[in-house]
Order: structure tokens, then sequence, then C-alpha cells
């Protein structure tokens, strides 16, 4: 049965009253998906699920087939991202999809809907211990604000160098989740850790020299915090930082919404 026929029989469930509106709606949250040639299978509604859209992952596949997946997805949703992208795959892809943007430092090709964009409660911040951290940085930023949150960034205040960091007390103190970014030796989140009373994502980098193991080092540092309240993602994930800090940030809102309401009865 396809998709079509699918969605035709559970609109007539709860015509019939066999569903209710709201069984029909746990239903549609894992129903839809679109086939794309034979390469791809478009996920629209994930954001229905997971509260974020589905994001296209760029190595891997061909220019042709990531104008495919975007062409598609761009019927149904109001953004749309494709991480780890090039410059020249960025260029043929803007020839072909009007209003696709490139932003070469966090490497992420997107279209985002002004009209239609959400606007989330909370706010981001994201810190890089150096300059050569930036990109992964950079994509946890962007990716961030591009799923409606505001950020604020913090560059190259790493350990090196503890005063930078420490003369900019009051962008730590008035974030709502810390994103810090770090290579080499990956220090610099169980030191913000310890200054800060929100939840703290650590992004080990894959910047150093060979013992750093490409991105290990910092990693294993990050997973043996001292400092509470520190979760680590894997090596330059900066868009799987932002993702778990918007569901933070997304679980919060809920929480208050519905102490609101209980308090309202």
């Amino acid at each position: 049965m396809d998709q079509a026929k699918k969605l035709e029989k559970l609109l007539e469930q709860i015509s019939r009253g066999e569903l209710t509106p709201q069984q029909g709606l746990e239903q549609l949250r894992y129903f839809d998906f679109e086939p794309v040639g034979d390469f791809a299978k478009i996920d629209h509604h994930r954001q229905l699920r997971t509260g974020f859209p589905e994001v296209v992952w760029g190595p891997g596949k061909t220019t042709s087939q990531i104008k495919a997946i975007v062409q598609s997805m761009l019927k149904k949703s109001a953004l749309v991202m494709v991480t780890r992208i090039g410059p020249e795959v960025a260029n043929e892809l803007q020839e072909e999809i009007t209003g696709l943007v490139y932003y070469p430092q966090a490497r992420i090709c997107a279209f985002r809907d002004e009209h239609k964009a959400t606007k989330r409660a909370g706010l981001i911040s994201v810190i890089s211990a150096g300059t050569a951290d930036l990109p992964v940085a950079e994509e946890a930023a962007l990716t961030a604000e591009l799923c409606g949150f505001q950020v604020e960034r913090l560059w190259d205040v790493g350990v090196a160098g503890i005063h930078r960091l420490l003369s900019h007390q009051s962008i730590l103190a008035r974030a709502d989740v810390l994103i810090v970014v770090a290579g080499m030796e990956g220090a610099l989140p169980s030191v913000v850790a310890g200054m800060v009373d929100c939840p703290v994502i650590a992004v080990p980098t894959s910047i150093g020299y060979g013992t750093s193991f490409g991105g290990l080092a910092p990693l294993l540092t990050m997973l043996n915090s001292c400092a509470a309240g520190v979760a680590v993602v894997n090596i330059d994930n900066g868009f799987g930082s932002a993702i778990l800090a918007g569901q933070i940030l997304r679980t919060a809102t809920r929480i208050s919404l519905n102490l609101d309401r209980e308090n309202a009865h």
C-alpha cells in the first residue's frame, strides 16, 4: 500500500470515529517518508516526531543526489540543511536551487523560509578553545541559529591563555546551555563547567599534534572530566552538540508550560 492510500485509510478511520484525532496524530508521527530515486528515503515527519527536521549529511553523496534530496525536502520543510559541504559542491547546488545559502566556515548549505521559521526560547552560547576549532564551533552555532535559537559566540579562549575566558564571564553567566569546542588536550569544557550553573556540552575536535590521535585525546579528557554536568558528543560533531542543546531547551520549555497549566488549574 503506497503512502497516499495509507493516509486515505487513516483519515477514513478518523472520520468514522474508529480513531480519535489524537490517535491519528500519533500514527502520523511514524508515517510519512518519501523515496528519492533508489538511493534515499526522506523522513518528512522527523520534526513532528523529534522536534527538528531531517538534515542531510553531505559527504559520500554525489552532487546530483544531494540536489534531488534537497528538492524533495523543500516541498514540505521550511528548513533544509546539508552539512559538511565544500565550496565546489555548494556552487553547483546554488546554481540549481534558488534561495540556497552557503556558509563556508560552517560548511553548511541551507534554505530557511523566514516566514515559516520557528523561533525557540533559550540562549545557546558556543565557545571555542582556538581559532583552528572554528569550523566545528561554527557548525554548532549556525545549526542552533537555523533551528531557531538565540546564539552567542565566544572564540579563541582556550586554557593556554585562561585570562581570555575569565574576562568574558558575563557570557558564561547568561547562557542557558553552553557548547564548548576544543582540540589539543580538551581541557576547556572542564574549566567552563566548574564556573556555570547550566548544562555544558563538550565537543572534542581533531585538532592537535600526533598524540592527540585525531581527537581521541580530547575526547577522553572530556569523558573523564571531574566537573559535573558535562555531556560529550563525538569528535568534530558540532551539529550533534547543537541538536542536543536544542533538545535540552525544548524539554525545559515543555516542563515550564506544563507547570503553568497545572498552576492555572
